[in-house]
């Protein structure tokens, strides 16, 4: 399985991104980042190293969500979630889960909704990758997408929150519940629990930002 599509220019698909704008902006492009580098390779090391040593925000319900996933990145050993990663999202011939948004709306891959996002990654001025072989929809580009949208001081609230509302909140929470009770999942189970939390608190916050 090729690398999920990476749309940003020299930017390493395991590297959470450090964009400079205000603290909370900040931190929510990093956690799209972060789950992004999860979901489009098996975590090395040094991701390991950095959930490991995460500071836990708050005692809510994504507080809850970021202390099981740094417990469970403490215990990780690479090699395993090497072949979790496998058995999940490639397997032999497919993965016991398909992280495409068309697969998940439609029961297809490359269908209608995978044409629409490539018409809003257009005019966003976002552009494929010629050596990138993933359709856009794969789970760990939209969450990329998520973090540079999020990280930019060119695209305001409104456009975070109609790219979220149109590619993301439609199917992602679907996604990382699968994730969660999935058979080959033991890491990840931990990841789709902090997902979905994330997802829930993404869809408060822009449905208050004016």
């Amino acid at each position: 399985m090729e690398p999920a599509l990476d749309i940003r220019s020299g930017m390493d698909a395991e590297t959470v991104p450090s964009p400079s704008v205000a603290d909370g902006d900040g931190v929510r492009a990093n956690t799209y980042g972060l789950l992004g580098a999860l979901l489009a390779n098996p975590p090395r090391s040094e991701l390991f190293d950095l959930l490991a040593g995460i500071e836990i925000p708050s005692a809510d319900g994504l507080g809850t969500a970021w202390e099981a996933l740094k417990h469970a990145a403490q215990r990780a050993d690479a090699d395993a979630v090497d072949d979790e990663y496998h058995d999940l999202f490639i397997g032999v011939g497919r993965g016991e889960l398909i992280p495409y948004g068309s697969w998940y709306l439609t029961g297809f891959v490359m269908d209608k909704p995978l044409a629409a996002l490539r018409t809003d990654l257009a005019a966003l001025g976002f552009e494929r990758q010629d050596e990138v072989k993933e359709p856009e929809d794969h789970a760990a580009a939209l969450l990329e997408t998520m973090a540079l949208i999020a990280a930019s001081p060119e695209h305001g609230f409104d456009v975070q929150r109609r790219f979220f509302d149109r590619h993301v909140a439609t199917w992602m929470r679907t996604f990382f519940a699968d994730l969660q009770t999935a058979d080959s999942a033991r890491f990840y189970r931990s990841v789709g629990q902090f997902g979905d939390r994330f997802m829930v608190f993404e869809m408060q916050y822009l449905s208050i930002v004016v």
